[in-house]
């Protein structure tokens, strides 16, 4: 960690090539303090959290899927290829010891089947069996129609703000943004 002036710690964020760094928060006379409540990355995690909840009821009660399962499930069910499990933990951000538990819980449920890769017959990729891409096609349309119903509090043009906001600031991020970015990138 970088230190000031004074000698206190600082810590640096990381600021894209060409841009000046913005203060996180107005500096005032005495002691800075933060509003979590306004403070943007506090809200978007709580917001994906809520909404990551709200939709786990769809496969949680009826299918018994846990947050990281379903993850597993989504991803593997957009792709037309098999995937790696570590492909699938970047791809959720979510860490590969969850995503390890969940394949295996889904391995041995039969809903998710190893592969072996051709390029390295040491390496197994995932992909849904049969019965996994039946469980995936019959949560889709449950699952657009939460999220419809979340977003329910938004007319239509704010819903089309909405979207251009988030990918503006994933693409601010340098996140991928569509699967076939992803292939194209090979960003996982």
């Amino acid at each position: 960690m970088a230190k000031d002036s004074s000698g206190k710690a600082v810590l640096r964020r990381r600021v894209a090539p060409g841009t000046a760094p913005q203060p996180a928060a107005p500096q005032s006379q005495g002691a800075s303090r933060l509003d979590l409540f306004r403070f943007v990355p506090f809200r978007l995690n709580r917001l994906a959290a809520e909404v990551s909840a709200a939709l786990a009821i769809e496969y949680q009660e009826r299918y018994g899927l846990d947050i990281p399962e379903w993850r597993v499930l989504a991803t593997l069910g957009f792709r037309n290829d098999p995937c790696s499990a570590q492909y699938i933990s970047h791809c959720t951000r979510t860490h590969k010891s969850t995503i390890s538990r969940a394949v295996t819980a889904l391995l041995t449920r039969r809903l998710v089947e190893r592969v072996e890769n051709a390029d390295d017959r040491r390496e197994f990729r995932l992909r849904l069996t049969r019965k996994g891409r039946g469980l995936y096609e019959e949560l889709i349309p449950r699952l657009l129609h939460r999220e419809q119903d979340i977003l329910s509090c938004l007319s239509a043009t704010e819903r089309k703000a909405f979207s251009a906001l988030l990918g503006k600031i994933e693409q601010r991020l340098d996140l991928v943004q569509t699967s076939r970015e992803a292939d194209e990138r090979k960003a996982y």
